[in-house]
């Protein structure tokens, strides 16, 4: 009799999990409600505050079988959890990352399941799989409707390859839009941020990716929002011909990945801020990766790096010709090791561009290497992706055990999942042999450097290159990046112009380049935009004549032990703090209208300090190389103010006496 009582209990059980369709879940802070409707077809909306989020949006996932997952929902358990965490951090903008959040778990029948979470500040969810056999997935279902015709900072894929969208340079500058105007039949890359009102901010992106292909973004099919896009699977590739460094996809299949049965899905992530300057300090990409994998990590240590190719190996006043030679890098390592810079780069054109492992005649890797280490500075090498593919292994061991401490990798320009796999190859082939890694022509960060903290860099930004071609309107793009890409993860924007132009004198010269925006832009730019392995783009002379200002540059750490937003508004200023030690690092920067600005410094401990402060000059919008600096006592008690002029900027060093 117990027995039966105990099975229609049960029964009874299961059959309330199936029978209910409507579930949600509250943020720490109760501010922020995820509802998810798991009838027919799985949507979930968001609220914050009682305002419209995320409206109704579909979730789905499309297997080659015919399997939808998500759909005509069986639910046969769930599982509700409140976790509050530290996350120590690894060669980041903060030491610790409190994980907070609360967590719903639907268990289906057919093996699968969703996890969303509700954090103070985002709202994300992933499916998972605990199938036996591999996999094929047709496509996704991920929407993100909103509920009006909200403005979006749009970065559409730019230079497709062969007419292909999905093969791009992940670079390009924001059209800001209605989202009624995004222009059918294409592709944007995330991070995509939305205006919503009240001035809240909504920003799409993913994290952990793994084994699945990157999401671009595309118009809805209805109403206002963006649904998920995917490059379907590259079956064939070649070398190619104008650009041997770099793969071409020429055929694809009709679905996006092939992979195991049983696994963890990619993050889809919504940011949420009340206010600009919350997006200057966000750490959900971080704290959704996956955890190291590197058990020893001691020998990671990235820097600042004298580079080469920004500057066309444009040195003078010396006795050799300068250009792809040793006597030229021995000139750059001089520099480096005499300013306390970390390494020297070698760019394109030290090695065949189809074999890395045949050198150039002019170029005495071994004699390079040796040189730098008795300067104590580190020797990086540029590469393709192509060519390090076919002799991946051969490469990482040989240049290891030359000295070599890390590569920049270049133009995978892709993210279908064999890109994808082939990131996290190159991770581990690295790791493995102690090498350190900047992927160049490269998606947006995804947390693998929390994964593989090896990989200290990615570009994914329309640097301070495009400045050596281009026209674009580079200085309001150096203040929206802080508030879109930078909440992805770290970005090699490549910094550190010493010839400055305001907005009437600028002109693209390959050979001899400058910056749009004054001096102090450029100093801000090392404080405000994170990148634990950071260039100076320059050429040693540029540094050379305006010692004061590589003074300061040198001075600033790449990773940092805390992190403050003061300020900031999308597409027209950002203010920010950061703390290594007992020393902080105070960085402005402005778009093309001057303006006045206050920082309160009362985030500083109990104590006196000094500050060397670079401002712009009174002439900064003649002359955009025009600055002063200023050396001052402040404390906890103070409030600095500051005037930043049109494409303007200022830096400080606070330290305690």
């Amino acid at each position: 009799m117990n027995k039966i009582f105990i099975l229609v209990c049960f029964i009874a059980a299961i059959s309330a999990v199936q029978a209910q369709k409507t579930y949600s879940l509250i943020s720490p802070n109760g501010d922020v409600q995820i509802n998810i409707n798991a009838a027919a077809k799985l949507t979930w909306s968001v609220l914050q505050q009682s305002q419209i989020i995320i409206a109704p949006s579909a979730i789905g996932m499309h297997l080659q079988n015919g399997e939808v997952l998500g759909n005509n929902a069986q639910i046969i358990s769930t599982k509700k959890e409140n976790i509050n965490a530290i996350i120590p951090a690894l060669f980041y903008k903060k030491d610790t990352i409190v994980d907070n959040y609360t967590q719903l778990t639907l268990n289906y029948k057919g093996d699968y399941g969703v996890i969303f979470r509700a954090y103070n500040d985002a709202v994300v969810y992933r499916f998972f799989t605990k199938k036996k056999d591999s996999i094929t997935i047709q496509s996704e279902d991920a929407e993100f409707n909103f509920a009006s015709d909200d403005s979006a900072w749009i970065p559409y894929s730019n230079d497709p390859h062969n007419g292909d969208k999905y093969q791009c340079s992940f670079e390009n500058i924001y059209q800001h839009i209605p989202l009624s105007q995004f222009v059918k039949d294409t592709v944007a890359f995330a991070p995509v941020l939305i205006d919503l009102p009240n001035n809240k901010k909504a920003l799409i992106t993913e994290a952990d990716l793994e084994e699945f292909p990157g999401m671009f973004l595309t118009n809805a099919t209805n109403g206002f929002g963006l649904r998920a896009d995917h490059a379907p699977y590259a079956l064939e590739q070649l070398q190619n011909e104008r650009n041997p460094v770099q793969a071409l996809v020429t055929k694809r299949a009709d679905y996006i990945a092939r992979t195991q049965g049983t696994r963890n899905f990619p993050w889809r992530v919504v940011v949420i801020s009340n206010n600009d300057k919350d997006l200057l300090n966000n750490d959900m990409v971080y704290r959704l990766a996956s955890p190291n994998r590197v058990t020893d990590v001691s020998w990671i240590k990235p820097g600042k790096v004298a580079w080469d190719w920004w500057n066309d190996w444009n040195i003078s006043h010396v006795d050799f010709h300068a250009g792809i030679n040793t006597e030229t890098y021995k000139y750059y390592i001089d520099f480096a090791s005499a300013n306390h810079i970390d390494f020297i780069l070698l760019d394109e054109g030290w090695s065949d561009d189809k074999d890395i492992m045949k050198i150039v005649p002019a170029i005495d890797l071994k004699e390079i290497i040796s040189y730098a280490a008795q300067k104590n500075v580190g020797v990086w090498l540029w590469m393709g992706s192509y060519p390090l593919d076919e002799k991946m292994e051969e490469i990482f061991t040989t240049y290891s055990k030359m000295g070599v401490k890390g590569f920049k990798i270049d133009f995978m320009d892709r993210d279908d999942q064999p890109m994808v796999d082939y990131y996290y190859r190159v991770a581990k082939a690295a790791a493995d042999n102690h090498i350190m890694v900047d992927f160049h022509g490269a998606y947006k960060p995804t947390g693998l450097n929390r994964t593989y903290p090896n990989v200290v860099n990615f570009e994914g930004v329309h640097g301070l290159e495009q400045m050596k071609w281009g026209h674009d309107d580079q200085v309001t793009y150096d203040v929206s990046i802080p508030f879109i890409r930078m909440v992805a993860g770290p970005m090699d924007y490549t910094p550190g112009a010493m010839r400055n132009a305001t907005k009437q004198s600028f002109r693209p010269i390959n050979d001899m380049p400058m910056s749009q925006g004054t001096r102090c832009h450029q100093l801000a730019m090392y404080i405000m935009f994170e990148a634990p392995f950071e260039m100076l783009s320059d050429n040693p002379n540029a540094y050379i004549r305006e010692q004061e200002s590589t003074n300061f540059i040198s001075a600033v750490p790449t990773t940092f032990d805390e992190t403050i937003a003061i300020d900031g508004k999308v597409g027209e200023y950002c203010l920010i703090a950061r703390r290594k030690g007992s020393t902080w690092y105070i960085g402005a920067m402005n778009n093309w209208t001057d303006r006045d600005m206050t920082v309160d410094l009362s985030f500083l401990k109990t104590g006196n300090y000094q500050a060397t402060i670079f401002k712009d000059g009174v002439n900064a919008d003649r002359d955009a190389t025009d600055y002063a600096t200023e050396t001052k006592p402040v404390s906890a008690t103070d409030k600095l103010t500051l005037h930043l002029a049109s494409g303007g900027g200022w830096a400080a060093k606070i330290e305690m006496k």
